[in-house]
């Protein structure tokens, strides 16, 4: 289906609530855990907030990732935080929150009103404030995942994501706190992207996502000094999926759960790229800061691709290829 580009924002949204998806001939679903989407299209943490949904049909997403969500409130990083060059868009957000108990009364219902199931990211910046955090939440989300790897926390460089034991030592701890799909977010700059997925799989992870933005230090051109209040920062867009591709070639391969790929992904082509390296679901991030509706149209096209092809499953697209 083609649609023409849109005139205005109130243009846009009913370009996108008024027209029609591909009738739903094609299996798209995938399985984390417990859990069936719809299909595997979701937004990456920190790229999406329930207001989106006054503008895109939320319902075509396999499922929405909150923003990270901290045991107690937290303010973010100093400004500048977003700064563009020409690598891609480097953030330094710093995940602002309003806590476990904040996200309960304040934002927990606004996702479920979406109509999809919830991810909830959860974040910490030690092993040991993960498990908490999940048991402050009481059940809310349909999932979570557990944001070990963000690169703008911090500014010694230092990941839990990075380091296998670490991994274990949370995913154990948060496992003894819920029966709910979890999933391991993994960074990018480790020494066994292959160690770190069976680390997160051996201690009872559903899935792992790979991966988080690069950690970067993105400089004035004129003074030569830092772009972001917090002088680094974590490099995003579609430069680094080449990078993202490698690694989940390599994660797939080493363990038996899902892999969800994340990095540099706007349109199905990009998915596609990512489910023939293994991926089995992917989260869009920097695109939907410049096109909303990426999501949804990478949602809709990969189902038309299926349809042409006259498969019924997406795994007999990937297939295809590979024969």
């Amino acid at each position: 289906m083609t649609i023409a580009p849109p005139r205005s924002t109130t243009d846009a949204r009913r370009v996108f609530f008024d027209a029609r998806p591909a009738v739903a001939a094609v299996d798209l679903s995938v399985r984390i855990g417990g859990l069936t989407l719809a299909n595997p299209v979701m937004p990456a943490s920190g790229c999406f907030g329930p207001s989106l949904g006054r503008l895109i049909p939320v319902t075509e997403l396999g499922a929405v990732v909150t923003k990270t969500v901290f045991g107690t409130p937290r303010g973010g990083n100093p400004a500048h935080r977003l700064t563009e060059i020409r690598a891609g868009m480097v953030n330094s957000v710093g995940i602002p929150s309003l806590g476990a108990a904040g996200y309960l009364t304040g934002q927990h219902p606004l996702y479920l009103a979406l109509g999809v199931p919830v991810i909830v990211s959860v974040g910490g910046h030690r092993a040991s404030e993960y498990a908490p955090v999940v048991r402050d939440l009481r059940g809310a989300g349909d999932a979570y995942e557990l944001n070990v790897s963000c690169p703008n926390l911090d500014r010694d460089g230092t990941d839990i994501g990075s380091d296998p034991d670490a991994i274990g030592k949370v995913v154990r701890a948060v496992r003894q706190e819920t029966d709910k799909p979890v999933i391991v977010k993994l960074p990018v700059l480790v020494s066994s992207i292959t160690d770190c997925a069976r680390a997160a799989e051996d201690a009872g992870a559903d899935a792992v996502c790979v991966a988080n933005s690069i950690p970067a230090l993105p400089l004035a051109p004129d003074t030569r000094s830092p772009l972001l209040g917090n002088v680094i920062g974590g490099l995003s867009g579609p430069n680094i999926r080449p990078i993202v591709l490698r690694l989940v070639w390599l994660a797939s391969r080493a363990v038996q759960i899902p892999v969800i790929a994340c990095g540099g992904i706007e349109t199905a082509d990009d998915a596609l790229d990512y489910f023939s390296v293994g991926a089995r679901a992917v989260q869009v991030g920097t695109a939907s800061f410049g096109r909303p509706f990426a999501m949804v149209e990478i949602a809709r096209a990969l189902q038309e691709r299926c349809l042409a092809a006259e498969v019924a499953v997406l795994a007999e697209l990937i297939e295809l290829w590979r024969d």
